[in-house]
């Protein structure tokens, strides 16, 4: 199919989108839109040809995030006719295995699974509303973070919790940013001149939202987020892993319901709520006891899952580094993977603090365990996905 795929990857307080040619695979234009719900919103719009275009705004939400990039495009181009627009959703539950032209059925489902995903799946289907509106007729297709992490067994998705509540409820593990994933453990492959069915990676997606995921033979055994993307690694302002004991023990103490807990564990844990930001960003600016105990939390628990994973998998051949943190943030990389020398893990302080964009290796030359900083590129993986399900239909 010949034309460009309009992709939207719309995140829990961000929108990223890319214009994708499926002949030349070129990007004729790309843009974020940042802080979405946040005061001070930022729309950065690069045309491809021309200077970029800026919109500094509140977008109170997404439906409004959205509308401005379509804006974007008629100010400053390129012409927007998308033969498709592929759309990242997080939560697919079981029921899709894959991508999928989106339909009535295709969005009940996802209203359906958004208790599993509360601060996603209601913007995504945000997105596919917007754009079913903008563009009547044009196909549109969902591509699921979920999909690439049902290669999981039972023995890593199944929770030990009553049967009621497994069998009749569906209460098990999924785990998320399997569109990374894909993406980034093929790029790790190819980086190291090896066949993926060989390789055994340890892949983290260090972002707002933030995930380790252990691949063998190109797919998932195992993953740190869970039923929902709130289980796991210290986020932007998720929690990770608590006691599954403390929802009750707020009940009981201080009268917290059900859900002020979820919100609260979601929306206001994290580095946000040790920091008063969300932002490694602005959390590294900071010079405090406050923000060097976020980062000491916030790397203590990402290499506790690194040599968790070592040990499932029995062999690592690289870890790799993806999402804005991981890619972008040297220090973060470097304290994650502090003491784990012995397991043949470590970082070359002169290649990792190198500024680059680029796919490249921060181990030392001849390390037994690669550690690689591949940069994510979910939306020409969902492009791809988009342009197979389209080819095959």
């Amino acid at each position: 199919m010949a034309g460009r795929i309009l992709v939207l990857n719309t995140g829990s307080s961000s929108i990223k989108y890319e214009l994708v040619d499926t002949g030349s695979r070129a990007r004729p234009a790309r843009g974020l839109v940042e802080r979405v719900g946040e005061e001070h919103g930022l729309l950065t719009h690069h045309p491809g040809v021309g200077p970029p275009y800026r919109r500094a705004a509140r977008f109170p939400g997404h439906g409004e995030g959205l509308a401005a990039v379509l804006a974007a495009f008629e100010a400053a181009g390129p012409e927007l006719d998308p033969v498709a627009v592929g759309h990242r959703v997080v939560h697919g539950g079981t029921r899709f295995a894959g991508a999928v032209l989106v339909d009535d059925a295709v969005i009940k489902a996802i209203e359906e699974l958004a208790p599993l995903a509360p601060l996603h799946n209601p913007v995504n289907l945000a997105g596919i509303r917007v754009a079913r509106k903008a563009f009547p007729g044009v196909p549109q297709v969902a591509v699921f973070d979920t999909a690439f992490q049902l290669t999981l067994t039972p023995a890593a998705y199944t929770y030990a919790v009553p049967r009621d509540w497994r069998e009749r409820l569906g209460v098990r593990r999924f785990g998320f940013h399997g569109t990374s994933c894909a993406y980034v453990s093929r790029r790790a492959a190819a980086f190291l001149g090896r066949d993926p069915a060989g390789l055994n990676l340890v892949v983290l997606h260090l972002g707002n939202g933030a995930s380790a995921t252990a691949i063998s033979g190109g797919r998932s055994v195992d993953t740190s987020m869970g039923m929902t993307p709130l289980e796991g690694l210290v986020m932007g302002t998720r929690s990770g892993d608590v006691d599954p004991a403390l929802g009750g023990y707020l009940a009981r103490v201080d009268g917290l319901d059900a859900r002020e807990v979820e919100e609260a564990l979601d929306r206001h844990s994290g580095l946000l709520a040790l920091t008063g930001t969300g932002d490694m960003r602005e959390v590294r600016a900071r010079d405090d006891p406050e923000a060097e105990l976020a980062l000491e939390i916030y790397t203590r628990r990402v290499r506790k899952y690194v040599g968790a994973y070592y040990a499932l998998l029995g062999r690592v051949d690289a870890v790799v580094f993806t999402g804005g943190v991981g890619e972008h943030d040297a220090a973060t990389r470097a304290a994650a993977l502090a003491g784990l020398d012995r397991l043949g893990i470590a970082v070359d302080p002169a290649r990792n603090e190198a500024a680059s964009t680029a796919e490249r290796a921060v181990s030392p030359p001849g390390a037994e365990v690669a550690v690689l900083v591949i940069p994510t590129d979910e939306e020409g993986e969902i492009a791809r996905q988009a342009l197979a399900l389209l080819a095959a239909s």
